[in-house]
């Protein structure tokens, strides 16, 4: 995780300290950069403002350490599937399970990691994400080169192509399950109650990815 605080925070308990982060990211996924409030978020986490600045220099350094910490938790996610050493489409339908499970578990992780897209900071934040983000592009580039070295996906296809699609498939679900817009979106083209049948949207998924995969155009 980036280290943007002072000695004090780190000196606090592991609880104290999550305690803090967990109640800054839900500050700035409601409020974005902008609009969030570090009085706010000292109250809510229990600390006085003074000792908030004892922790940090100031909010933008608060905000990249929240999230930092969001990164680390999905890398955490991302690494134990990884290290199961599958199959290409079995660690893709298992990421795809992770996502449905852990966006519920984790909405403000998630909201905070859409809000941050957006946020006219997005260079610093940039810096966070392209550590995680460099990863996964490789990762599945890798493993679509693999499969088609095995004859099983399409050779006719450039592995970092359809890794970016790919990954785009996984962060759009993701937002499907905790950002408003995106939920009422994918209610528009499945149905009201789609957030009720999550082994039917795994198993259209997997078709469309399959599809992608072995279908020669």
């Amino acid at each position: 995780m980036l280290n943007l605080n002072k000695e004090s925070f780190s000196k606090l308990p592991p609880d104290k300290q999550e305690k803090i982060l967990q109640t800054a990211i839900v500050e700035f996924a409601e409020h974005g950069f902008d609009g969030a409030n570090i009085n706010k978020i000292a109250e809510k986490a229990g600390v006085s403002v003074g000792s908030m600045y004892k922790y940090f220099n100031n909010k933008h350094d608060l905000y990249l350490m929240a999230v930092s910490f969001s990164v680390d938790k999905l890398k955490t996610v991302l690494n134990e599937i990884i290290s199961s050493k599958m199959g290409f489409l079995s660690t893709v339908e298992k990421i795809i399970r992770a996502i449905q499970f852990y966006s519920r578990e984790n909405i403000y992780l998630t909201k905070l990691y859409n809000e941050m897209t957006t946020e006219n900071n997005s260079e610093f934040v940039w810096k966070i994400v392209s550590k995680m983000e460099g990863v996964t592009a490789k990762l599945y580039a890798a493993f679509i080169e693999e499969a088609q070295k095995n004859e099983q996906a399409r050779k006719d296809m450039d592995p970092r192509y359809f890794a970016f699609f790919l990954d785009n498939l996984f962060i759009l679900l993701q937002f499907s399950y905790t950002c408003e817009y995106y939920k009422e979106r994918l209610k528009m083209f499945i149905d009201d109650d789609v957030f009720e049948h999550d082994e039917q949207l795994v198993e259209q998924l997997m078709k469309f990815i399959k599809g992608a995969l072995y279908l020669k155009l």
